[in-house]
């Protein structure tokens, strides 16, 4: 008999990022993929994105009538992730439940002690052969302690079976875009297109000591090639109309030759979308001669983490980055009309009101088209997070979002950490405005649609108690723009 495989985004919120916009779980589309492969019946169901309470959702998984929910989790989701599990366990009696996801790759034991009444597995590392791999393993009754990958609980005890190797061959992965609801993804600034999310690589070959990723990752990094890449961006527009693409890996131009053929074979094919991506400091220095192609391939909004701005804190991050070079980044970025995005990690033991204001007063000099300033999260599987436990005041996951102040400074409080964080989001964004007028058009539409999202439907407003006095100066001066 076939099983009915339910791929369900928990009901998490995850703070200003929902600013931009909705996209689809990529990795739910690669799982799901195998699973229809193998003979599996998926079901995606982004509850995060429809906005769906626990009764919702309770609802939508007795009309799916799922033999399995499986989830996944980043460390703030997962306590929604958790009830989502719970609610599965109460309303549909005998489901199989599963969770993946970088939070509980490092911390199944945890989870499994704790939520173990709730989560039947744990799928740990890539996705795409584990858990069709365990489907097969439950429907054909054969021990789950054979499958690589995974974690349960047997006879009271924590069961971990060897770590699944990554996959050596990315391009012919199978993807099942045909079960994702278009209508839910949109990018804001361009709400007339519908939003993808790629991923043309996976991994980071870096050492940042507050990342998750380089360790999920085990500073490896693999990549599909650039034709792949390409004909899947041109199969997303002339399949399902997708205008605007992001890509979801870290650092998809780590590769220069390979990034110059992607870029080439965009130019090549003029598909007309708008695409976003992440990459660091470094490679956009690399690039300082074609960053003309990013242009013409398409390329409109770019991330980079800067995250201090001063050396010693880069230093302690590992980002290998020098302070100048970021600044370089950002101003070769906007010489090109590109969007430039950057975020400044506050909030560490050593942090003051002066090494605050200090960094504030730089981010503004780095002149960043959209600047975020978020709070240091102390992942528990994080390399810093050692030198950070001493100082943490809330053991609430879902306060590790970026935005709550979780660790407290040794001479400020968390609500003045708060307040002052709000206090630069506000004063950068003034400053901002107070210079529209010397924006492109492109630049200035695309920055009135942000602030507007950002004052308006901002995590950030309804977390932190708003912006201040914001919205007030704010309307006077849109009021001459729109």
């Amino acid at each position: 008999m076939t099983q009915r495989i339910a791929l369900v985004t928990p009901p998490y919120h995850s703070g200003v990022v929902e600013t931009a916009g909705t996209w689809p779980n990529v990795a739910f589309v690669y799982i799901a993929g195998a699973l229809r492969d193998a003979g599996f019946e998926p079901i995606i169901y982004d509850a995060m994105t429809m906005n769906h309470t626990l009764e919702d959702i309770g609802a939508e998984l007795e009309r799916l009538a799922p033999d399995v929910v499986l989830t996944s989790a980043y460390t703030p989701s997962y306590p929604k992730a958790v009830e989502l599990l719970r609610l599965a366990k109460s309303r549909l009696p005998g489901v199989v439940t599963g969770i993946g996801g970088v939070h509980t790759h490092f911390m199944y034991e945890e989870a499994l002690t704790r939520d173990g009444d709730v989560i039947d597995f744990v799928l740990r590392g890539e996705g795409e052969v584990t858990t069709p791999e365990l489907m097969r393993c439950l429907a054909e009754g054969g021990d789950p302690a054979d499958v690589a990958g995974v974690a349960f609980v047997r006879d009271g005890e924590v069961v971990a079976t060897p770590e699944r190797p990554f996959l050596a061959e990315l391009d012919g992965l199978p993807m099942a875009w045909d079960l994702v609801d278009w209508s839910l993804y949109r990018f804001y600034p361009l709400p007339d297109a519908n939003l993808a999310v790629i991923s043309s690589s996976r991994g980071c070959d870096q050492a940042c000591t507050f990342c998750s990723q380089q360790a999920f990752w085990c500073r490896t990094w693999r990549a599909r090639s650039a034709e792949s890449v390409v004909d899947e961006i041109q199969m997303l527009k002339d399949t399902y109309g997708v205008g605007v693409v992001m890509f979801s890996d870290e650092t998809p131009t780590l590769d220069g030759d390979r990034w110059r053929r992607i870029l080439d074979l965009l130019i090549e094919r003029d598909l007309g979308m708008h695409i976003l991506m992440e990459t660091r400091v470094d490679d956009i220095l690399r690039d300082e001669e074609i960053l003309p192609l990013y242009r013409q391939a398409g390329i409109r909004h770019i991330y980079v983490g800067v995250e201090r701005t001063d050396q010693a804190s880069l230093d302690m991050f590992k980002k290998n980055t020098e302070v100048e070079q970021g600044r370089r980044a950002i101003e070769l970025i906007n010489a090109h009309g590109i969007i430039s995005e950057t975020s400044m990690v506050l909030g560490l033991p050593t942090d003051t009101p002066e090494t605050i204001e200090a960094t504030f007063r730089l981010a503004q000099h780095y002149d960043p088209d959209l600047a975020f300033f978020l709070t240091i999260a102390p992942w528990p599987y994080s390399d810093i997070y050692p030198d950070l436990e001493p100082y943490i005041e809330s053991y609430d996951y879902e306060d590790y979002n970026l935005v709550a102040p979780v660790v407290k400074p040794e001479t400020m409080t968390r609500d003045e950490l708060q307040k002052t964080i709000i206090d630069c989001y506000r004063r950068f964004y003034m400053g901002k405005l107070a210079r529209i007028g010397s924006m492109t058009k492109e630049k200035r539409d695309y920055f009135i649609i942000t602030m507007k999202l950002l004052m308006e439907n901002s995590y950030l407003k309804q977390y932190m108690g708003g912006l201040g006095s914001m919205p007030t100066e704010v309307n006077a001066l849109l009021k001459k723009w729109l």
